[in-house]
């Protein structure tokens, strides 16, 4: 297949952009042919094994509140009735990444077969690529340019943020895995990466925040602007987000600047993490591990929402959640009263159920 046909520009210019080769294999890794498979059914969760799992799985962010280190080169591990999970000081391997590119290329071979006429799309945005960071840094160039902004600038932006940061991907890693198992409607691996905005709204974030920490504010502030007009999903790049992180739907997602999420939160299209008027300072919610939160949901002010919470959808939120409890309506009320709140015996992200405990606060009948 001739280059020419692909108007990306590390093609048109291969001495120039031509990215290493960050992941040597031996020999070719097995890959799986199966494009349906089920997530496991997530156990229930007691209050031991829970405790565990909001120590070991903490964004390293000094500002939010229960942030804990952890100590040691210890392997972390925690375990539920129906798996194991491991990680190693917060670290991923590189052959975890590699290994799951592997994965969608493959992914991408298979849909290239099924529909020949999306080939040469693939073959730009995933097949020729080495790395999932090139192949990163292209799709959002190619995302976010416009006639002003080329594409070949930003593609050496982006390359070099994500070679210079290897946590960037580790967290997109991370991402993909997260979207796949918790939305029916992702198929592929390489589904998600090509076509699923709320992932690539937030890659594009990471990569925005890294300029932001290093001082880079008007770059990072003018991703932000081409996202919101691209997504339609308005993270402002002081905003910290962790890893395994679901924006379902996405649209109409707005984050504001001293706004904290944990580790492996799922939130719906139009949810607002933003302040209470011009307050200036911390003003934004701080969002803990495991969080659920609905469609249409407002949580206004620096006020916590704590590890395994679950937000109905169309809550007005102003003040703290406690953990596993749920929070539902405008304003926001805990199911089950202050006083003796419902606690939830499972983490809520990772099962997606919004309805459960709906007798306990509803007598809406059809």
């Amino acid at each position: 297949m001739s280059t020419n046909s692909c108007r990306y520009p590390f093609l048109l210019h291969q001495p120039l952009f031509k990215p290493p080769k960050l992941y040597p294999h031996t020999m070719a890794a097995c890959v799986r042919s199966s494009r349906t498979e089920t997530p496991q059914s997530n156990s229930k969760i007691d209050d031991h094994e829970f405790s565990n799992y909001v120590k070991y799985c903490r964004p390293n962010f000094n500002d939010l509140v229960s942030c804990v280190p952890i100590p040691g080169k210890t392997s972390n591990i925690l375990r539920t009735n129906t798996h194991t999970v491991v990680e190693e000081n917060n670290v991923d391997p590189v052959g975890k990444i590699g290994d799951l590119w592997l994965r969608m290329k493959d992914e991408a071979r298979s849909d290239c077969e099924q529909e020949p006429i999306l080939s040469n799309w693939y073959f730009c945005s995933i097949l020729s690529h080495e790395s999932m960071e090139s192949a990163l840094a292209n799709h959002l160039s190619m995302k976010l340019s416009d006639s002003s902004l080329p594409s070949g600038t930003l593609y050496d932006l982006f390359l070099g943020v994500l070679l210079g940061d290897q946590e960037i991907v580790r967290a997109a890693h991370d991402d993909l895995k997260a979207v796949k198992q918790r939305d029916p409607a992702c198929i592929s691996y390489v589904h998600c990466f090509l076509n699923f905005k709320g992932f690539l709204a937030c890659q594009a974030h990471r990569i925005a925040h890294n300029l932001w920490s290093n001082g880079r504010k008007i770059l990072a502030l003018l991703i932000q602007n081409r996202v919101s007009e691209v997504f339609a999903v308005d993270i402002h790049p002081g905003a910290k987000i962790g890893r395994g992180i679901l924006l379902d739907h996405a649209t109409g997602v707005v984050i504001g600047e001293t706004a904290v999420i944990g580790n492996n939160v799922s939130i719906l299209h139009n949810v607002t993490l933003g302040g209470t008027g011009k307050v200036s300072g911390d003003r934004h919610p701080k969002i803990g591990d495991g969080v659920l939160i609905g469609a249409g949901t407002c949580v206004l002010g620096n006020v916590r929402i704590e590890d395994g919470a679950k937000i109905g959808a169309g809550s007005v939120v102003l003040k703290q959640v406690p953990a596993r409890t749920t929070a539902v309506g405008n304003p926001a009320r805990l199911i089950g009263g202050k006083e003796n709140p419902i606690k939830l015996d499972k983490m809520p992200s990772l099962t997606m159920d919004h309805t459960s405990h709906i007798s306990e606060w509803s007598d809406y009948v059809i």
